[in-house]
């Protein structure tokens, strides 16, 4: 298992200062890099590694560290370094070795250290003794991983969220390479950001909760699991029913809610092309602001800005680029993903948006079909799919029941309306008359799923739709 701590401060990491934390273990230690140069180990005398140490991040979002860490993170106004160790636990040694580190990178820089409990009682002062220690053969290439198995990546964590951060999804990229699934362990009170949920995906990937009392369950479904062949998976059930975790069932509902989009956009391919265009104007319409923040990885580092998102694309291409996307911690809670992949079709972009209400507020479900309408005018909208479901205003997910999404509405744009013949799209079997987005000479379609999200019965009805509009 691991353990991570989190140096936080407006000064830089310069080299000395990360020298002088990394001498936290005595000379005796050696220091190598990996991961490109972009990660530096301490390790013990055999060159197993001790600590690994992630380069520092700039985040010039405001909000992110206290999105993520929860109450003990501190006031973020202005930009802020970010700067993450992980440490081995196999040995209680290297645990303390990453704390002093920690500490004194944070006394240096006059920052912060996460959680505040990292660094040892016995203080700074004194290097960590680490003579003699014998640290177990890390499990895979991916400092990242703490169980690896034909099967499986396995990744133990314990902070308030876990995000995608740039190790998480190096970790993930690798296990789908390998044909293998990623399997992310935590106890209870952990929540998975937004993004994480989204991309944790796959018959062998899940979110496996320690129960508190030597068991596990899926953080998602709420199956009960057990280690067997080199994975977590759901235990046999005699009666063909797997059972759910008795902490999972827990649940008592809030009244939070949540709008969550899924939209397609297709542009030609050209030098005058922007992104993130679509997913701007989805934000603005529901949230009444422009998007904060953007990057490639959790915290999203970076101030939002279409230009730069699509030079990062372009420079990446042909490889697809994924994004995270998040709104003013200050305002509506909102909180997207954004692929931009090229295609014979030209350049695609697939996007999620959820954004978070409280009790006694309403999801705009209203303002969706003149939104759908801006988005097949000037953003070529190829499909959108709206709908809500009961869940935290803050949109993470916790590792308790929450009742599935609702659908509420779909649409389709010209070119899709065109393919499957404008009578027919016109003609749905659901109660709902569709709505006409567009110019009347290239329409696409806007279709009310009749439900509000408080029903199941929406559900029917997009599976009519759907059967309808394939020509089934």
């Amino acid at each position: 298992m691991t353990k991570d701590v989190i140096v936080l401060s407006e000064r830089i990491p310069d080299v000395w200062s990360v020298l002088a934390g990394l001498l936290a273990g005595g000379p005796e230690l050696g220091v190598r890099t990996a991961g490109e140069d972009a990660l530096i180990q301490l390790c013990e005398e055999s060159g197993r590694p001790l600590v690994s140490i992630e380069a520092p991040v700039l985040v010039r979002v405001p909000g992110e560290a206290a999105r993520l860490l929860g109450d003990t993170a501190p006031a973020q106004d202005g930009p802020m370094w970010w700067l993450e160790a992980r440490a081995s636990t196999a040995v209680e040694e290297a645990e303390r070795l990453a704390g002093v580190f920690a500490g004194r990178l944070a006394h240096l820089l006059q920052g912060r250290v996460w959680p505040p409990d990292a660094v040892p009682a016995s203080g700074i002062g004194s290097p960590v003794a680490t003579a003699g220690i014998a640290v177990p053969a890390p499990a895979a290439a991916q400092p990242a991983v703490d169980v690896l198995t034909d099967q499986v990546a396995v990744v133990l964590l314990d902070r308030p969220v876990i995000g995608m951060s740039t190790w998480l999804s190096e970790a993930l990229a690798a296990a789908l390479l390998s044909d293998r699934g990623l399997q992310i362990v935590t106890p209870a009170h952990v929540r998975l950001s937004f993004p994480t949920r989204s991309l944790l995906t796959g018959p062998l990937s899940r979110w496996v909760i320690q129960d508190g009392e030597g068991g596990y369950y899926d953080g998602l479904s709420g199956a009960v699991l057990r280690w067997r062949d080199g994975a977590f998976a759901p235990v046999d059930a005699p009666e063909g029913q797997t059972p759910v975790g008795r902490p999972f069932e827990e649940f008592q509902p809030t009244g939070e809610r949540q709008l969550l989009l899924s939209l397609h956009a297709r542009h030609p391919a050209s030098e005058q092309l922007v992104l993130g265009g679509a997913l701007e104007t989805a934000w603005r319409a529901l949230t009444g602001a422009a998007p904060a923040g953007w990057g490639t990885a959790e915290p999203a580092a970076l101030p939002w800005s279409r230009a730069r998102l699509t030079e990062t694309a372009r420079a990446r291409a042909p490889e697809s680029t994924w994004t995270v996307v998040v709104g003013d911690h200050r305002g509506r809670p909102a909180i997207g993903t954004l692929t931009v992949s090229r295609t014979t079709g030209g350049v695609e972009e697939q996007m999620t948006l959820a954004v978070g209400y409280g009790p006694a507020e309403e999801p705009p479900v209203d303002a969706l079909p003149g939104l759908a309408d801006t988005l097949v005018r000037e953003h070529g909208l190829v499909s959108l799919l709206a709908q809500v479901r009961s869940g935290r205003r803050d949109l993470t997910a916790p590792a308790h029941f929450e009742p599935p999404p609702v659908p509420v509405a779909f649409a389709v744009g010209p070119e899709e309306v065109r393919e499957i013949g404008a009578a027919h799209a016109r003609r749905p079997p659901i109660d709902a008359a569709p709505v006409q987005l567009g110019p009347a000479a290239r329409p696409g379609l806007f279709y009310p799923l009749g439900d509000d999200g408080h029903g199941g019965a929406a559900w029917t009805a997009l599976e009519a739709l759907v059967r309808h509009l394939r020509g089934r």
